[in-house]
């Protein structure tokens, strides 16, 4: 603190003048697993649960990532999903502190790991894995001891293809290895920065052109109580009200900016309007038009040619 070696978490996820509002998509946070191991999309009626049952019961490290129900700050304010400061409902935390006066500053001086051990057992999962020769020696020394530290109770490796991995995110992987290693880089650095180089790596920039979607919403103009606290949140609605309710988010549902996947209910589906597109030539960074001149011998890498 003295050497004021401070960085932004609480001013990224916990204030609405910084402005991007960085959340997780729910395609994502399915993938964490139950608390018991077992996988959350194969519970019947997953794709229409609501914010409270949805986040109940599973992998810890969702609650070490995102807001959920229970979430109070340091003052013991409940602090639920606030939609002044999430798009999809999915209000990330990790890194921030429970502090309120460190909102909207440059000042969290709270410890971020340089190098994280979990980093080094995954590299080594997938470097096993894509060669073929992933074990369940392997399996128990990595991916198993992630997940006993997430307080999962059945570690053991999976028998059987993940569906919703592979129809989600990696259609042409029928590696069970592969695809547990990839969920489990999502779920224990989310947030930390590594997931654009590893969508790189993987060859994947394809997920990137993905909608942007959230929380179930059940109805519109229905005042939603995310924590569970008896006193509401959050309501969508189609225009806003004349006399809103004290302490709510009113999300005004334009289907523009923002729609709901099925008209008046459903996911929401967040920038439907905006066209993504990862061109081949993003796999690569531009050579420096500096270096270019320097050395002849140079050559730009394909797609990013002046015109």
């Amino acid at each position: 603190n003295t050497l004021k070696k401070w960085h932004v978490a609480n001013w990224t996820f916990t204030s609405a003048s910084l402005g991007p509002k960085i959340s997780f998509v729910k395609r994502f946070i399915n993938t964490y697993l139950n608390a018991d191991g077992s996988r959350f999309t194969d519970i019947s009626g997953y794709e229409t649960m609501e914010f409270p049952d949805e986040v109940k019961n599973r992998d810890k490290r969702l609650s070490q990532t995102i807001r959920l129900g229970s979430y109070k700050r340091s003052d013991g304010t409940p602090a639920p999903p606030d939609f002044l400061y999430t798009f999809t409902g999915y209000h990330i935390l990790k890194f921030t502190t429970d502090d309120k006066s460190l909102d909207g500053i440059q000042g969290n001086f709270n410890s971020i790991p340089r190098m994280r051990y979990a980093e080094v057992l995954l590299n080594y999962a997938e470097a096993k894995a894509e060669l073929g020769s992933f074990t369940t020696d392997d399996w128990d020394k990595t991916i198993g001891l992630l997940r006993k530290r997430a307080g999962i109770t059945d570690i053991s490796m999976p028998t059987s293809i993940d569906t919703y991995l592979q129809l989600n995110f990696f259609n042409d992987i029928n590696s069970i290895p592969i695809l547990e290693v990839r969920r489990e880089r999502g779920i224990e650095l989310a947030g930390e920065g590594f997931r654009y180089d590893d969508l790189k790596r993987w060859k994947m920039g394809e997920l990137l052109e993905k909608e942007y979607d959230g929380m179930y919403v059940s109805e519109m103009n229905k005042l939603m109580d995310l924590n569970e606290d008896g006193k509401p949140d959050v309501m969508f609605v189609e225009q806003m009200p004349s006399s809103p309710v004290p302490g709510v988010v009113y999300v005004v549902v334009d289907n523009a900016a923002i729609k709901l996947s099925e008209g008046n209910k459903g996911k929401i589906i967040w920038r439907a309007n905006i066209e993504r597109d990862y061109s081949d030539k993003k796999y690569y960074a531009p050579i420096p038009y500096n270096e270019l001149i320097l050395n002849k011998n140079l050559v730009q890498n394909e797609g990013w040619d002046h015109p």
